[in-house]
């Protein structure tokens, strides 16, 4: 009871720290973005570290060297990008919610470099982030997308959207269905109490996503990610 609290307040000061090492740094390598992800992985270390997370991974070896993909995964926990971004060795760009940016520090990292915010109520701003994040693609990264939209509340999976899989098919790269066991009971919704456990990411294999066009075409990929995705999902209500 005395830990939870702790490690809460440990991890809200890394955030804090990184995120103005984050905004310092964002000068350098401004157009790749190599060395402010090299902060962020650093700073989901040091997270999962404090806050008692161990993270393990199955099917990196899915992953081929200088391949760009779109991860698809669902979301049931603020601690999901930590995990994501220490688990995974691929530069990858996260999608995020705008309202993140009013964080002090870590918000306006994460505003002025570079990762993608969107407005889930805009589909203006939505197709905005979906060009920029087809830029991201083609200089190189990966891109993570969460199927759900947002987190969970009850811990089961829910409806998936299809913004991720119109991406996918944009830039014609393989989707990698990633499944995030065992964080959504770590940090609970309005609490300060941190809770230790291990963590469990699964990558399936790629799903080619050249030549999808159309709805229906979206559609069909989707239905495809979530099946991998249903297969290896541990309940977490």
């Amino acid at each position: 009871m005395i830990l939870g609290p702790v490690r809460f307040v440990a991890a809200a000061a890394l955030c804090l720290v990184m995120g103005a090492a984050e905004i310092l740094l964002l000068p350098i390598d401004r157009k790749r973005g190599r060395v402010f992800h090299a902060l962020a992985r650093a700073w989901a270390h040091m997270i999962l570290f404090v806050s008692g997370i161990r993270v393990h991974v199955t099917g990196l070896e899915h992953l081929v060297p200088g391949q760009s993909y779109v991860y698809v995964s669902n979301h049931a926990s603020l601690f999901d990008i930590p995990c994501v971004l220490a688990g995974i060795p691929d530069q990858i760009r996260i999608i995020y919610k705008r309202e993140l940016e009013t964080i002090p520090f870590f918000g306006w990292g994460l505003k002025w470099g570079h990762y993608i915010g969107v407005e889930r109520k805009s589909i203006t701003s939505a197709m905005q982030s979906l060009a920029e994040a087809v830029g991201k693609i083609r200089a190189g990264a990966s891109v993570l997308l969460y199927a759900e939209g947002t987190r969970t509340k009850d811990g089961r999976l829910q409806p998936f959207k299809r913004g991720a899989f119109k991406l996918a098919a944009e830039a014609a790269v393989p989707v990698i269905p990633l499944v995030i066991n065992g964080t959504f009971h770590i940090l609970r919704r309005h609490s300060i109490v941190i809770r230790p456990t291990r963590v469990h990411l699964v990558l399936e294999e790629p799903i080619p996503a050249d030549g999808i066009r159309g709805k229906e075409a979206e559609v069909k990929i989707m239905e495809r990610v979530r099946a991998a995705i249903e297969k290896n999902y541990i309940d977490q209500s």
